[in-house]
Parts: C-alpha cells; sequence; structure tokens
C-alpha cells in the first residue's frame, strides 16, 4: 500500500496531526471528503464566479450529518474538539464560503446556543441545530463598530416591564446567511443596565429588514447581509438566560475563535494542493512546473506554513478540550494562521503564473479570500494586542 493510500491526509498534512483522531474520526472526515468532491467542487467557480450560493450543495452537506457522525456514534464515542477543527479544515479546503455556510450553524449559532441557554432549552433546540431543521446566524457586528464591539455595540433591548417583551432597535452588518436562516442570535446592549444581552430573534418577525451586501472581492459565493430593526419586539422566552454581560459574551466568543484559525489553516491547504495540481500538470520548457528548483522551494515555503499552521490549531484545540480558554492563546493562532494564509496563497498564485487569475485552477479564489479571514473574527492588530497584553500585562488598548 502506498504512503499516499496508507495516510489520505498526507498532502497537506506532512506530520501527521489527523493521525490524532480516532478511526471513527478520520472515516467520517473521509467520507465528508468524498461529499465535497462529488457535490460541491464541480460548482465552486460558476458560483463564485457569479457570486450566488449554489444551494444545490446544501442537502449532501446537511444529509451527511457531520456534527454528529455515525461512525463516530456507531464506535461509541463523542465528536472529538479536535474533530471539530479538522471538519472545518476539510470544508475550508475545499472553499472559504461553504465553510462559512455551514460554521455559521455549526459553530457560531450552535455554540451561542449552547453556552447562552439554559440546559432543558440548549438539549431541545441543540438536535433542530444539528439537522438544520432550524437554522440560524449570529448577528454580533454593526456598521460602525467591529473592533471596538465590546464597549461600541449600539444596538438596544428595552424591557416593558408591564409585559416582560423586548423591543429591539438598531443594525448589524456581515451577518452571512440571513437570508437562509429562520433565526438571529442578535446581541443587544440592555438600556436598563448597559449590559449585552443575546436575542434569537426571527428572520420574519414585523420590523426586520435584511439587505443583501454586493460586490464583494472575497466570500464571493457567500451572502452577508445588512440587518435592520426596527422596533422588533420578542419575547424574555426568545432570550438566552446566560448571557447577560460582555464577559458572557466574551467568553462565548473564546469558544468559537478556534473555528476562524482552523478556517485560515484548511484555506492555505486547500490553495497549495490546487498548486501542486498545476504545477504537477503544467508544462513549460518541455518539462513539469513542478520539476524546477524555484518552484519547488516556493511548495516548501507553502507547506511549511500549512504545517506550522496545523500544529497550532491541533494544539490549540486540545488544551480546549481539557477546558483551557484563553484569549491570547485563540488570538495568537488566529492572527498567525491569517497571517501566512496571506502568504501562502500569494505564492500558490504566483506559481501558477497568469492562470493564477483564472477562477477554474481555484488559487485565485483562495487567494481572494483569504483577504477577508485576515481581517475578520479579529483583525491582525487587536490579535497581536491581546496577545501582547498576556505576554507584557499591560493593556495597549481599551
Amino acid at each position: 500500500m502506498s504512503a499516499t493510500a496508507a495516510r489520505p491526509f498526507l498532502a497537506a498534512d506532512l506530520y501527521g496531526f489527523a493521525d490524532l483522531l480516532t478511526d471513527a474520526e478520520r472515516a467520517a472526515l473521509l467520507r465528508l471528503r468524498r461529499v465535497v468532491d462529488e457535490h460541491v467542487r464541480p460548482v465552486l467557480a460558476e458560483s463564485w464566479d457569479r457570486a450566488e450560493f449554489p444551494t444545490g450543495i446544501e442537502a449532501p452537506l446537511i444529509d451527511a450529518a457531520m456534527m454528529d457522525p455515525a461512525e463516530v456514534a456507531a464506535a461509541g464515542q463523542e465528536p472529538s474538539a479536535l474533530y471539530a477543527g479538522f471538519r472545518t479544515f476539510e470544508l475550508a479546503r475545499a472553499d472559504a464560503s461553504v465553510l462559512t455556510w455551514y460554521n455559521a450553524q455549526a459553530g457560531l449559532f450552535r455554540t451561542t446556543v449552547a453556552y447562552g441557554a439554559d440546559a432543558d432549552q440548549a438539549a431541545e433546540l441543540d438536535a433542530r441545530i444539528r439537522d438544520f431543521s432550524w437554522r440560524g446566524v449570529f448577528a454580533l457586528t454593526e456598521p460602525d463598530h467591529g473592533s471596538d464591539i465590546a464597549g461600541g455595540l449600539a444596538t438596544t433591548a428595552r424591557r416593558d416591564p408591564a409585559t416582560g417583551r423586548w423591543t429591539l432597535d438598531g443594525d448589524k452588518r456581515w451577518i452571512g446567511g440571513a437570508g437562509q436562516a429562520d433565526v438571529m442570535a442578535v446581541f443587544a446592549r440592555d438600556a436598563d443596565d448597559g449590559e449585552v444581552k443575546c436575542f434569537l430573534v426571527p428572520t420574519d418577525a414585523p420590523g426586520v429588514e435584511l439587505g443583501l451586501i454586493r460586490g464583494k472581492a472575497s466570500l464571493r459565493i457567500m451572502q452577508n447581509y445588512d440587518i435592520r430593526l426596527d422596533g422588533v419586539v420578542v419575547d424574555e422566552a426568545d432570550r438566552l438566560p446566560n448571557i447577560n454581560t460582555w464577559t458572557d459574551v466574551a467568553a462565548c466568543l473564546r469558544r468559537m475563535r478556534a473555528d476562524v484559525a482552523w478556517s485560515a489553516a484548511g484555506v492555505a491547504a486547500g490553495a497549495y494542493e490546487a498548486a501542486l495540481d498545476y504545477v504537477c500538470r503544467r508544462e513549460q520548457f518541455g518539462r513539469p512546473l513542478a520539476s524546477f528548483a524555484l518552484i519547488q522551494e516556493k511548495l516548501a515555503h507553502m507547506l511549511g506554513n500549512v504545517t506550522a499552521s496545523l500544529g497550532l490549531v491541533v494544539r490549540l484545540s486540545q488544551r480546549q478540550a481539557e477546558g483551557i480558554y484563553r484569549d491570547e492563546d485563540s488570538s495568537l493562532a488566529k492572527m498567525h494562521t491569517a497571517r501566512t494564509l496571506r502568504e501562502t496563497t500569494a505564492l500558490a498564485r504566483e506559481v501558477v503564473g497568469g492562470n493564477g487569475i483564472v477562477i477554474a485552477h481555484d488559487v485565485a479564489r483562495f487567494h481572494a479570500d483569504a483577504e477577508a479571514i485576515y481581517s475578520y473574527e479579529g483583525t491582525h492588530e487587536i490579535n497581536a494586542l491581546v496577545v501582547g497584553r498576556a505576554i507584557t500585562g499591560i493593556a495597549a488598548f481599551r
């Protein structure tokens, strides 16, 4: 048996980090890879070019049931944090938008409900989240507040003491997948105590207005929305009771931030693999591009970036599985993986030459999407300052 057949993750996983998974987890991920290869990859170039989400990919990905895979259940196991990371990696190495669509449900929304709801509420809702019968998105970012959202969040929630109902007013921006969702987890500042709380708001509630963001040069497949909340009334039962302060929001975000680092690692792997495939097939001067020393040096550089990123995110997930959640850990992982992602996708585009700007060869898509990943879920500078605060004990920002 060849090394590649024995270790099918070999191409972008030189050090065999996937060997840390259980056999059942690897089997589930290989099944996901087959689903992606059959149903997702064939439509990516056209969908990216048209800036449209290919709705035909939804059913195969949902039916794959990767949040609670049959292989893992049959082995009497629970999906590990490492498995969840590699699931993100697998989807990202195909396309960042497809991953973002899936993780809007499986990562951001599921984590928010699991952390913010009470035990009975979370148990009831999680099954509906896992099978996508109840679709949700995460609505935190605002038009005027991204990096400063902790202190700047302007969406308000006012409680009527007579009825106990809440009225929400404000705007959200960059809410991915909102047009396909049943409900949004909306973060708003309580007008009475000034603290941030979270509400489950139906997307078709009176006073909710969705506007598709057009003209994007990155994550073109993902449908992002501006959200207007104008006198939207929700019941107290629609408030997540365990999110009552920004500290609670930060704890929730801390559980999610590993996903974006895994995403960066996966997109880098996808760009590397697309470039490797191309240079092995493309001939110049009568020989494959892959035979040239300068090309091999760039491939080695790319693989080094992917390997280092995998090392960071694997260890981050292992520590979080042990209950260790620290801002500096996830910030360091996001900062490094996103920075080296930009370098890796640029090198991939470079070795593919002029064809590197043609969508059909994939690297152009990865190259453009890397720019969005570099900025969202905490910019490079903000994450660096979080790490700097941990290093020095001195906060450089408020």
